[in-house]
């Protein structure tokens, strides 16, 4: 980015849940001042914004910015103000539009929490020649959806290539422990890709494939993650994971962005760890049937634990990689908080102020976490925001 921007990084959405704990996050890890990053908070109420600011304990001079996504005049003047744009506003399908076109022709960086891809994939056909153009890095899905599960497959591989100077052919993401909550953003999000599949059926194909975020490139058949069944490598029953039509969407598109390290017959699935046995069959079949999004008990967007929930939470994903040769490796990534709260609003907000001060030379364009970050975020999340990679076996 040419020229010196005000503010390193603005936080849009800072008066909802979710905003509110990444604006917390930095006051609480960074703090305001002459060596800390410069950082504002952002959204459409003055008054909401005054009143965050003091409930998160951030000093009375922390930067307040008024902005509407209905009003792309007011986006487009927030953008040209700082280096990178972190929003939480979702579903971004309904209230996103605006911010990353701002965004791109202001050659502004982007990151957010989406895990809709029917909308990411109209912003890549969309926007990735102006963003390339423009020098702005749009980064989607700098959440729990998807940055242990992009960075987790993207350090084994880095392991693997190490020991076996080849790449594993064939990636299992398995989780084998979590606790936490589903967002009331989450749940929003599918219910509007649900109305945009009934106004736009073409997006079904984009949804269903694996590749629905790789224009141009269509890999090998993947295995199918809806069904219950017996992972032999690790003697146990595995369930459908609801991340994972997202996840494995952005670790493909990482393969593509970096021109496959992986290879072009890369194959890549992930599913939740029950238990061996009987038992854990039974547990798996009840796993495929359950809906924690769905029903009269869904979360509503600004809905979300608390703070002994958030603190409570965990998560642990094992990926397991085989090369064609038959040589295997396994990596673990660990997080310390509730996954989609408390260790969200420590990933997105350490993956903006990565773009913003860490430097690199990546081009602009639609990005993934892996794809532009790599290492110098999983660096970042490991000193700062409470996560772990490390090689198992």
């Amino acid at each position: 980015m040419a020229d010196a921007r005000e503010f390193d990084v603005i936080i849009y959405g800072s008066t909802g849940y979710t905003g509110r704990l990444v604006a917390e996050y930095m006051v609480q890890q960074y703090g305001v001042g002459a060596d800390a990053p410069k950082w504002a908070m952002a959204g459409r109420s003055m008054s909401k914004l005054e009143e965050v600011r003091d409930l998160i304990g951030a000093p009375a001079d922390t930067p307040l910015i008024v902005a509407d996504s209905d009003d792309a005049a007011s986006i487009e003047d927030m953008a040209g103000r700082a280096t990178v744009i972190l929003t939480t506003v979702g579903p971004y399908q309904l209230y996103g539009d605006t911010m990353v076109s701002a965004c791109v022709s202001q050659g502004t960086h982007y990151v957010d929490l989406c895990g809709e891809p029917g909308w990411m994939r109209e912003k890549i056909d969309e926007h990735q020649e102006a963003a390339e153009k423009s020098g702005a890095q749009i980064c989607f899905s700098c959440g729990f959806d998807s940055i242990p599960f992009d960075l987790g497959v993207w350090a084994l591989q880095k392991d693997i290539k190490k020991r076996f100077d080849k790449p594993a052919t064939r990636v299992k993401g398995r989780v084998r422990a979590m606790e936490g909550t589903f967002s009331g953003g989450t749940a929003a999000s599918l219910k509007a890709t649900m109305k945009a599949i009934a106004k736009n059926p073409a997006l079904v194909k984009i949804l269903s494939s694996s590749f629905g975020l790789t224009p141009g490139f269509e890999g090998p058949d993947q295995p199918n993650m809806m069904i219950p069944k017996k992972d032999q490598t690790l003697d146990s029953w595995v369930a459908p994971f609801i991340m994972a039509p997202i996840n494995t969407k952005n670790v493909h598109r990482t393969n593509f962005l970096l021109d496959f390290p992986y290879g072009e017959d890369f194959v890549y699935d992930e599913m939740v760890v029950t238990s061996p046995g009987e038992m854990g069959k039974q547990a798996a079949e009840m796993l495929a049937k359950a809906n924690p999004l769905g029903g009269d008990d869904a979360p509503k967007p600004g809905e979300g634990p608390t703070p002994e929930e958030r603190e409570n939470g965990y998560y642990d994903v094992l990926f397991l990689g085989e090369t064609a040769d038959g040589d295997t490796a396994s990596l673990c990534v660990k997080g310390d908080k509730d996954p989609g709260y408390g260790s969200t609003s420590k990933m997105i907000a350490e993956a903006a102020l990565c773009i913003a001060q860490d430097g690199n030379k990546k081009g602009g364009g639609v990005w993934t976490p892996g794809a532009l970050m790599g290492k110098k975020l999983i660096k970042r999340l490991e000193s700062s925001a409470g996560l772990s990679f490390a090689v198992e076996s």
